[in-house]
């Protein structure tokens, strides 16, 4: 019905011969085709990333913005800096400090969400042909971002613990042996969006040695480090390099993503360079709500509010975890994250999980295809699933759905014999006749 729609629209558009060239690129991702479905109260959504603010302290939120409004009302409703205000940027310094990252406000400019810097990174780096290098899978959003400034997107093999570091040399020598021009590498190291896995400290000395070797940026997307589920974070790229590594931070999932506050963290050239691309897009970042964020810091104990998102997200973590045990069928496998919001399941060989998601909309489950994290169409025998919002029952019922959708496709299988070809140099766990112990 979407792909009808999808015509619909095009027949109907009048203005299709005078779009510039990059505006045919320009899909709708397979997320946000999902949300009118996941979003039904009868469907347990598995798919969409939306934090989880319900232990959010209104009380306290909505005393601060009063209190804004009465005391700094006028200031905080005007116009404001392109690199984004004063206080905001010191404080997104405090907040990088508990991750070792050491950064003065001068080199940070504030987004709207860090979608918005990756949009700006692009926009002043790339043009049409370059490419983009990006683990295999990776972040939708991103995905749309380059696709938009017509980027080809090559990947890179990740495993369960995040990019492999050969793959990445490998891709950097053919390609400029092709002579073709590289301008950057993409990487969520910390609790991967979509994969859930998380790069060690020494991937991360590796992957910088390489980048420092074959002088390659690296642009860090960081949304979920602070939400790990044990010990203390790993040290961002950033701040075991200052030199190759660009940094995207959000308030969104620490905080509240309705306030649409991210930022960039760069060095002071490239920074002066998204400053004027800022003014050039939105003159300045809403500076209601950067003082309102400012206010939040300020006024509450945002270091303990990110521990109960921690144990919150904890709970729901182990509750996926205990539903894929419990429901899936042989030949399933699937991460397990030490934060952040995402699983990645592998399906048994033959069953698409583009294909099947009609079938598990039926039974009132969504997820997001594999499909949608990969720039080169791969990744049917793979789904993500979110675990952030739902409550724990709800995740066990949601898995138990899709098991039940799994068992089905399989049986199908063994009567028609219909086949999906398998992969290679994609991320994916062997199969499991029984669960193991990390998975437990």
């Amino acid at each position: 019905m979407l792909e009808r729609l999808r015509r619909q629209d095009t027949r109907l558009d009048d203005y299709i011969d005078r779009y510039a060239a990059r505006a045919h690129g320009m899909t709708a991702s397979a997320i946000r085709a999902l949300f009118a479905v996941a979003n039904r109260p009868e469907v347990v959504s598995l798919a969409g990333g939306m934090p989880n603010i319900t232990d959010l302290p209104l009380d306290v939120v909505g005393d601060a913005l009063n209190d804004l409004v009465l005391h700094d009302g006028r200031r905080a409703m005007q116009y404001g800096s392109g690199q984004g205000e004063p206080a905001i940027r010191e404080a997104i310094c405090e907040v990088m400090r508990l991750e070792d990252i050491s950064a003065h406000p001068d080199d940070v400019m504030v987004t709207v969400g860090s979608q918005q810097g990756l949009d700006l990174l692009t926009r002043i780096f790339c043009n049409p042909g370059d490419v983009v290098l990006c683990e295999a899978p990776s972040y939708v959003g991103a995905l749309g971002v380059f696709r938009s400034y017509q980027c080809e997107v090559v990947h890179v093999a990740m495993d369960d613990q995040g990019l492999n570091p050969e793959a990445l040399t490998e891709a950097i020598e053919a390609l400029r042996a092709a002579g073709r021009t590289v301008k950057f590498f993409y990487t969520i190291p910390s609790y991967h969006n979509p994969a859930g896995v998380t790069q060690p400290l020494d991937r991360r000395i590796e992957l910088l040695r390489i980048a420092e070797q074959a002088d390659l940026l690296v642009v860090e997307d960081n949304p979920y480090g602070l939400l790990g589920f044990d010990g203390d974070p790993i040290p961002p790229l950033r701040s075991l390099n200052d030199d190759h590594v660009i940094y995207l931070g959000s308030f969104s999932k620490t905080f509240a993503p309705g306030f649409r506050v991210g930022w960039v963290l760069a060095p002071h050239a490239v920074r002066e360079k998204l400053v004027l691309a800022q003014e050039a897009a939105t003159l300045c970042p809403p500076v209601f709500s950067q003082y309102a964020v400012t206010a939040y810091l300020m006024n509450h104990d945002w270091r303990g509010q990110i521990k109960i998102f921690r144990e919150m997200y904890r709970e729901r973590r182990d509750a996926m975890m205990a539903g894929l045990t419990s429901h899936m069928p042989a030949g399933t496998s699937w991460t397990k994250p030490e934060g952040g919001f995402f699983v990645w399941l592998s399906l048994p060989p033959g069953i698409d999980s583009h294909a099947m998601l009609p079938r598990a909309v039926t039974a009132r489950v969504a997820y997001v295809p594999g499909t949608a994290f990969y720039a080169d169409g791969l990744g049917s025998r793979h789904m993500r699933l979110s675990y952030c919002f739902p409550t724990p029952e709800r995740i066990i019922e949601g898995t138990r759905r899709l098991g039940e959708v799994l068992e089905y496709e399989a049986r199908m299988l063994e009567i028609f014999g219909t086949a999906v070809e398998p992969e290679s140099g994609r991320l994916a766990l062997g199969p499991r006749e029984a669960p193991g112990p990390d998975q437990t």
